[in-house]
């Protein structure tokens, strides 16, 4: 059958699936074998045409429709931190990419700078903080900054400080992601400055297995704190097809929901910082492990498992709830 031919004999019918929506249980059966008998017939002859894109939207909405009890037994929470989450980041992977890749640039040309002119360093941390770390060098005790404070102190002031900075990261993506941009910028010329004082003592491999315990959290979260404060930019200068005031709203929406998630992770990385990173003669497995670890984390949960479940076929419609890929809806029949 021509596609033409297939479209005008079913459209009628698939028009009234999606505008005339039923709670008849017998109904929403009847109709979800119905559409997937259309999906599979599109898929066979039509595999890479819109209207089988159309046929399997109309597909997911009855499925929803028909689960949506189901699917709230399992706990907001869970499907909040399970689907809804991750697939949000999936979407805003190249916003992610980019803010990371900015973060880095101005790390490296905080290294070069400092290594091309002495005054860089304590012009940009301070003489105090850089005479003071040179004293815990030439005491053989180099991450003394560490030990210095009480733990719980340390831990309370640091998780406060964090987060502050996050969310104004965030928030001062409301000038069209400038403040964003420059935050990230001052962080990370000051991350490269940090760390350039360490290599130049030859402490750098020493200074990643003790600064990292905690730096791999904290500076992961700071640059999703970034693309969150770019995700709020971008809605502005790039509506699309929205309202701009409906874009933005969906911008802070979504900003929202990935700094509420940061929230623990600071939290953790603080308690690391005030609490373990002190120990800075550790065994070397250990604090590879911790590091790993968290690096492990923060890649298979912000980058390898959304794409797991985009492959998967799962996704999010236009307010933001999740869709069941309907291969799983037929199984689940």
């Amino acid at each position: 059958m021509r596609e033409s031919l297939f479209i005008k004999k079913n459209l009628p019918r698939w028009k009234k699936y999606q505008e005339e929506q039923t709670d008849d249980p017998d109904e929403m059966a009847e109709r979800f074998v119905s559409i997937l008998d259309d999906l599979s017939y599109a898929k066979t002859f039509y595999s890479f045409s819109k209207v089988t894109r159309y046929i399997n939207g109309l597909a997911a909405g009855i499925y929803q429709r028909i689960y949506q009890n189901r699917k709230e037994e399992i706990g907001r929470f869970q499907l909040f931190f399970r689907f809804e989450l991750p697939l949000l980041f999936r979407q805003y992977h190249r916003l992610l990419l980019f803010t990371l890749s900015f973060f880095l640039l101005f790390c490296i040309i905080g290294a070069f700078s400092s290594a091309h002119d002495e005054t860089f360093v304590r012009g940009f941390l301070g003489d105090e903080y850089v005479n003071m770390t040179e004293r815990n060098i030439a005491a053989k005790d180099p991450f003394g900054v560490y030990k210095q404070e009480n733990p719980l102190l340390m831990f309370l002031s640091i998780a406060v400080n964090n987060i502050r900075v996050a969310f104004m990261c965030y928030v001062s993506g409301i000038f069209l992601g400038a403040g964003t941009l420059f935050m990230l910028m001052r962080n990370g010329v000051m991350l490269g400055v940090f760390q350039y004082i360490f290599f130049s003592h030859g402490l750098g491999f020493k200074s990643v297995l003790v600064i990292w315990i905690h730096g791999t959290l904290e500076i992961s979260s700071i640059v999703i704190a970034g693309c969150a404060g770019i995700i709020l930019g971008t809605s502005v200068l790039f509506p699309g097809t929205r309202k701009r005031v409906d874009a933005l709203r969906k911008g802070a929406k979504d900003g929202i929901k990935i700094m509420i998630t940061l929230v623990p992770i600071f939290i953790m990385a603080a308690f690391l910082e005030g609490f373990v990173t002190r120990y800075t003669e550790m065994p070397l497995w250990l604090s590879l492990f911790i590091l790993l670890g968290s690096l492990a984390f923060i890649i298979g949960y912000f980058v390898i498992y959304p794409i797991i479940l985009h492959r998967k076929g799962f996704s999010l419609d236009a307010s933001g709830k999740v869709n069941i890929p309907v291969t799983r809806s037929k199984k689940a029949l």
